[in-house]
């Protein structure tokens, strides 16, 4: 029997919470059971899964406070668990506008290379799908694989982060009260292990976490011939254009950086200014971030919670301290600490290079690395100087921001904002680099990535015989 797994609250003191992580035979038995019930729900109908999932919101939004408070403890901030909470179920909500005309999309037609033969093209779900989810958005993320899957007739076995558990408690007794949901979708936790049996037993799997992570999950699943869609990090740039508004500038610059104490794939964590706009800006930043308050004392005050893993507190801090030794310059923040929780006011840097681990390395924290440029075509070489290619940002005259944008090798661009990523979830995009492999969880593929087609060819003349493929000499069939 596995040993129980000890959670404190990323605000620091004792132990708040134990649990004992799902075993690798656990996870193969309840895989089974899922899997049993494939069949039927695929067979029962779009609207039947459509009118299932229906009911599972409305469980959820009974069950909204205890969901609420459970990923507000784990993750130290009040006011982001409602907004994943209330993003959840814009999901289902996505998805149940747009699943009956995707499902419904088999075509026919005629060959062109082969113009007596017909086809039409069915589908069918891809099987079980696994869905390892991160610790930074606990409900979100999983969901956002969970829910489309389901749609498309898939079941779904989901491993969340051990690092976040209490909202697994609620989101299961929501899942039994709706009748046969608990038969295709079913949570498993636990870390590693329970993670590595999730991909030993499942059809396809969806993973959104680091890239070293990533790798490992990618080189399982590849080793099972399963498909594997990796949504993994990401080291954004946004550059700031000559002809960009100083004050929006800095504004999105700030918000996009610092928002879920730069705990998302898509922050901000490189910006690149115009030599015009530079010593204006990063005053300015500064500034503004001076004014960024952590929610020290009560986790539903002040602008930004804790490092969710104080470990990743550590690494930011190890960034800072080997950028500060090669002579970059603060012009604020840094890190907090009290007791075992790690908590950082957003730091404004200057005199930094892309040698440093904080340009090499994803941060994932409130961290703003300044950088000049003098022309664009500098800026569009500083920003796609990285191995990561999720998503970026350009600020500047809507035509030229787009010009630059239009340079940039990443998944996707937000022209005169940032992180448009975390809202607009309808429009397909692929990540670059090592920032994720795999069709596209956004728009459309977001769930038909889950079906498989299946082409029926259909001869409507005869069949050549045999005799057309009797051998004969050059010289007998007039040839050179």
């Amino acid at each position: 029997m596995s040993n129980p797994i000890a959670i404190a609250s990323p605000r620091g003191g004792a132990t708040t919470y134990r649990y004992r992580p799902d075993a690798p035979d656990t996870v193969a038995t309840v895989a089974v059971r899922l899997r049993s019930a494939g069949e039927a729900w695929w067979v029962a109908g779009v609207e039947h899964r459509l009118d299932v999932l229906g009911s599972w919101r409305a469980a959820l939004v009974e069950k909204r406070r205890a969901i609420v408070e459970a990923l507000a403890e784990d993750t130290g901030r009040f006011l982001l668990a409602t907004t994943e909470f209330d993003a959840a179920l814009r999901r289902i909500d996505h998805w149940t506008a747009k699943a009956p005309a995707l499902l419904a999309k088999e075509s026919s037609g005629t060959s062109a290379m082969a113009p007596t033969v017909a086809y039409r093209h069915r589908y069918s779900p891809v099987g079980l799908v696994g869905v390892v989810g991160p610790w930074n958005f606990p409900l979100l993320l999983p969901l956002i694989d969970a829910v489309p899957a389901l749609a498309a007739g898939c079941t779904v076995l989901a491993k969340p982060s051990e690092f976040t558990p209490r909202f697994v408690a609620p989101l299961v007794q929501a899942t039994a009260q709706v009748p046969g949901l608990a038969d295709v979708f079913a949570v498993v936790r636990g870390g590693a292990e329970t993670g590595e049996a999730v991909v030993d037993h499942v059809d396809a799997v969806c993973f959104t976490g680091s890239v070293p992570t990533g790798r490992l999950v990618g080189a399982r699943a590849g080793g099972r011939l399963i498909p594997a869609f990796l949504e993994l990090g990401g080291k954004d740039p946004l550059v700031v254009l000559a002809d960009a508004d100083l004050d929006r500038a800095v504004a999105i610059a700030l918000r996009g950086s610092v928002v879920a104490t730069g705990q998302a794939c898509q922050s901000i964590e490189r910006i690149y200014v115009h030599d015009s706009l530079f010593k204006d800006f990063v005053e300015r930043l500064a500034e503004a971030a001076r004014q960024v308050e952590p929610n020290l004392d009560r986790f539903d005050e002040g602008h930004i919670g804790p490092f969710i893993d104080p470990r990743q507190g550590d690494k930011v801090a190890a960034q800072l301290d080997e950028a500060l030794a090669r002579g970059a310059v603060r012009h604020c923040g840094g890190i907090v600490r009290r007791g075992d929780a790690v908590w950082c006011r957003p730091v404004v840097l200057t005199e930094v290079d892309h040698d440093m681990l904080l340009y090499r390395e994803e941060t994932f924290g409130p961290v703003m690395p300044v950088m000049s440029f003098a022309a664009d075509a500098e800026a569009v070489r500083l920003a796609n100087d990285s191995p990561f290619g999720l998503s970026a940002a350009v600020l500047g005259a809507p035509d030229h921001a787009i010009a630059i944008a239009e340079q940039l090798n990443c998944g996707a661009v937000s022209v005169n904002d940032a992180g448009l990523t975390s809202s607009v979830g309808d429009v397909e995009k692929d990540s670059c680099g090592v920032s994720g492999v795999g069709r596209s969880r956004m728009g459309d593929s977001g769930l038909t990535r889950f079906l498989r087609r299946h082409a029926l060819l259909i001869q409507t003349a005869a069949p050549p015989p045999i005799e057309a493929f009797r051998e004969t000499s050059a010289e007998a069939s007039g040839g050179a």
